[in-house]
């Protein structure tokens, strides 16, 4: 009689990550966990630290997402030109403290918020604001990095 329950794990379509949880990237997985709580701690506490009304602008969430974003912006620069061998900073800082800290679900129901509000018109202006400004810092944060290493690394090459 054949064992069924190993035909039917050799078919299933997880038995592959079955077999590799043995194989999981613990160090980055700790990395992301202890970088994502410390950026929800620090979103935390500065949307208690700066509440708004119900139909007012969102400012700390706003705040939070477009700093969020430079960041992003100047971390991917120097984890990729600067430091591209340290494996753990990208999953801590990036996905981690940039990812907990950065939070568009809470962007998404402040536009809620303010519709059922009655103020619609503040609704749209922060979910078009939102997104253009999140865009221009991450290209600002970019690009500003890349300058400032180039011209480090410009120095460096004329004085060494």
């Amino acid at each position: 009689m054949a064992d069924t329950r190993a035909d039917l794990t050799s078919t299933s379509p997880f038995a592959g990550a079955r077999r590799s949880r043995a194989g999981l990237p613990w160090p980055v997985l700790g990395a992301v966990s202890a970088g994502g709580i410390i950026g929800a701690l620090g979103r935390y506490a500065l949307g208690q630290a700066y509440p708004h009304p119900a139909a007012g602008f969102p400012w700390a969430t706003f705040g939070i997402n477009v700093s969020g974003c430079l960041l992003i912006g100047v971390l991917m620069v120097l984890v990729a030109d600067v430091w591209p061998t340290r494996r753990l900073l990208r999953p801590f800082l990036g996905t981690g403290v940039l990812g907990g800290y950065t939070t568009f679900s809470p962007y998404v129901v402040d536009v809620q918020h303010l519709a059922i509000a009655g103020a619609a018109r503040t609704a749209l202006v922060y979910l078009a604001a939102t997104v253009l400004a999140a865009l221009t810092a991450t290209y600002a944060g970019v690009s500003a990095t890349r300058l400032l290493t180039s011209r480090i690394r410009h120095r460096k090459e004329t004085t060494g």
